[in-house]
């Protein structure tokens, strides 16, 4: 009796139900990444509805920028993270430019959802496009480290230009909360550069770049705040701005200062006076980013549905 005749007829069944019932594990093991996109998805939804149901757009119904440029300049600056994410990503991996709408994702989903939720998206849609890109998760991390650290170190330069002008404008308890933010600033990277061999999986010419571009999108971002508060408020100068626009990415990324819009609007509202015209700018301006972001969602729903009736 040869081998082949010692085995049942029947031993073929088990085991072609055993491989039936693989399948659905291979299945969810090659749908994860859209499972976890359309979780974050429903999350960016869900913040988005969030936001909106605590007034988020009644900004928008204070005085409007009446100069055309304001709205043009704030599309750049809308755009200035995407794009700055996009040529990144582009020389890492050579993702085309539809690859822009996963990166506008990524930043309503850090906006609106929750901390490094965006990259979390970013990375399962890398993982959907596979073909296109190889080990994803190493550069994604890369990027998302050394954007913190790029916000660290410009943080820290704007503290050095700024705090010898305006440290008599603030109370003895916020300079204290200012030095002991700058030694949780520079205790959460000074890791990261010692231990940058084991941390970082791209080399050091690749890194050093991608910081580059993330020091200079943090410029132009701040740049592009400034002339588009000075569009909407001409009367005030663009040196003005320039000057507050530094101090609210300052504000903005001290991690024990309570209640940093309040201390910003603040902080504006001494040096230029006009409170209520620059509370109603700065309400307007937040709202407007809220309203492009709902705008944003339902419309890259509304072309998800359009390319699924189609297949």
């Amino acid at each position: 009796m040869t081998p082949q005749q010692a085995i049942p007829a029947t031993t073929g069944a088990p085991v072609a139900r055993d491989m039936a019932a693989l399948e659905p594990l291979e299945t969810v093991k090659r749908r994860w990444p859209a499972i976890i996109g359309g979780l974050l998805t429903l999350a960016m939804v869900v913040g988005l509805g969030h936001e909106l149901l605590g007034r988020g757009l009644v900004g928008l119904s204070h005085s409007v920028p009446a100069n055309p440029l304001f709205y043009v300049v704030f599309v750049a600056l809308y755009m200035a993270l995407p794009i700055g994410d996009y040529i990144i990503f582009r020389r890492l991996w050579g993702i085309p430019i539809s690859g822009l709408a996963a990166l506008i994702r990524k930043r309503i989903a850090n906006e609106v959802a929750f901390s490094y939720s965006g990259e979390a998206y970013f990375y399962a849609w890398a993982r959907a496009h596979a073909k296109m890109v190889a080990a994803p998760f190493g550069a994604v991390k890369d990027v998302g480290i050394l954007s913190a650290i790029a916000g660290n170190a410009i943080t820290l330069l704007m503290i050095g230009l700024a705090l010898p002008v305006g440290r008599e404008l603030l109370t003895h308890e916020q300079l204290r909360l200012v030095w002991g933010s700058i030694a949780i600033v520079m205790a959460t990277s000074l890791p990261f550069l010692i231990f940058s061999r084991r941390v970082f999986s791209l080399d050091r010419r690749t890194l050093w770049w991608i910081f580059t571009v993330h020091c200079v999108r943090l410029l132009a971002n701040s740049f592009l705040v400034a002339l588009a508060w000075h569009y909407g408020m001409p009367e005030v100068s663009l040196g003005m701005w320039l000057f507050l626009s530094a101090a609210r990415l300052l504000v903005s990324r001290l991690p024990l200062v309570p209640n940093k819009d309040l201390l910003f609007a603040n902080f504006a509202i001494l040096l230029i006076g006009q409170d209520q015209e620059l509370s109603e700018l700065i309400a307007f301006t937040a709202a407007l980013t809220l309203l492009v972001h709902v705008v944003l969602i339902a419309a890259f729903g509304v072309a998800a549905l359009v390319r699924r009736i189609r297949a």
